[in-house]
């Protein structure tokens, strides 16, 4: 008793025991085990990967699921309606943090001002108001963005680098997602600073992907696929659609590209997801997420699909191989 007393002291010299008392001490007093609600915005064969990386990073860290720490996993499939949904549900389970890519953080964030929220994948987290500051986010809400609004000009530039004959840029993008639009308006800007004429494709459904395709064909010489969750689950289709018009596609990350994109340029994914359990392993020891700053990504990867450059009768430059970081062949 007299241990209790002198560590409540000593918390209340910090600021009051009730503000920074580790998430972990509550949910044992509770006689639970600590919870992460894990909002995947795709589906679940399709964030494998990215919740293996994050679930095996918990583990180095001492959070053993299902031992140290329960995770409860909820799949919105590209649906934004069910982001606000399974965020309600997450504070109806009362879990201790909340777990999602990036533009489902916006919709968490609505729901709870309390729950702290960590994402993993932000496009623009700070041009899109999901946070305050990077570097002293505030509120609830903190993790790792992607940049991928602040390099759209180097996908643009990789891309008049590849297609010595471009022209016409199309910019494929889904309206409903506000970080995907900002990211297009960068890449907008990037394509007319090269003198290059832009058209913009929208979508907001997947059933909207094939007459966007339709309406495209023949006035387009590349693709500028911006990043989305719906675009994650659609990325197949999307390259199917775009090898059969014989279309270059730059994208944002790798995992477009196994899929049959031609290149990309940005951050690693899985690496997004390592770095975000760490984030989760802070809280869930008492930090306060506005008090941890939101993280750049130091590295982008650039990735290249030699198979799709064949497919669409492109030759890559000897000097952009000798700069990728993975050729697929």
């Amino acid at each position: 008793m007299a241990s209790y007393i002198g560590r409540r002291k000593f918390l209340a010299t910090l600021g009051g025991a009730a503000a920074v008392w580790p998430l972990i001490a509550r949910a044992q007093q509770a006689g639970r085990l600590p919870t992460i609600g894990l909002l995947g915005v795709g589906t679940a064969s399709g964030w494998v990967y990215f919740t293996g990386a994050f679930v095996h990073r918990l583990r180095e860290l001492g959070w053993i699921e299902g031992r140290t720490v329960a995770i409860e996993y909820r799949w919105a499939e590209g649906r934004r309606e069910r982001f606000s949904e399974i965020a309600a549900e997450f504070v109806g389970l009362k879990v201790d943090v909340i777990v999602t890519g990036g533009d489902a953080a916006a919709a968490a964030k609505q729901v709870t001002p309390v729950i702290p929220i960590v994402f993993a994948l932000g496009l623009d987290p700070l041009g899109s108001g999901l946070v305050a500051n990077l570097a002293r986010p505030g509120g609830n809400v903190t993790g790792v963005s992607f940049q991928s609004v602040d390099i759209a000009g180097k996908r643009v530039e990789l891309l008049h680098e590849i297609v010595p004959h471009l022209r016409r840029l199309a910019i494929l993008v889904n309206v409903g997602n506000p970080q995907s639009v900002l990211e297009m308006g960068a890449a907008q800007a990037a394509a007319r600073m090269l003198g290059l004429e832009v058209a913009t494709f929208e979508f907001r459904r997947s059933e909207d992907i094939v007459p966007a395709f339709d309406a495209l064909n023949g006035r387009v010489d590349a693709i500028y696929v911006c990043g989305d969750a719906l675009v994650y689950i659609n990325r197949n289709r999307i390259n199917t659609l775009s090898v059969g018009l014989r279309l270059p596609t730059v994208h944002l990350a790798r995992e477009f590209i196994e899929a049959g994109g031609l290149v990309s340029y940005g951050p690693s994914m899985l690496a997004q997801f390592r770095r975000a359990a760490e984030f989760v392993d802070t809280i869930l020891r008492g930090a306060k997420p506005g008090d941890i700053s939101v993280e750049q990504p130091t590295k982008f990867e650039l990735a290249i699909n030699l198979t799709t450059a064949k497919a669409i009768g492109l030759t890559i430059p000897p000097t952009l191989l000798g700069r990728a970081d993975e050729v697929i062949e």
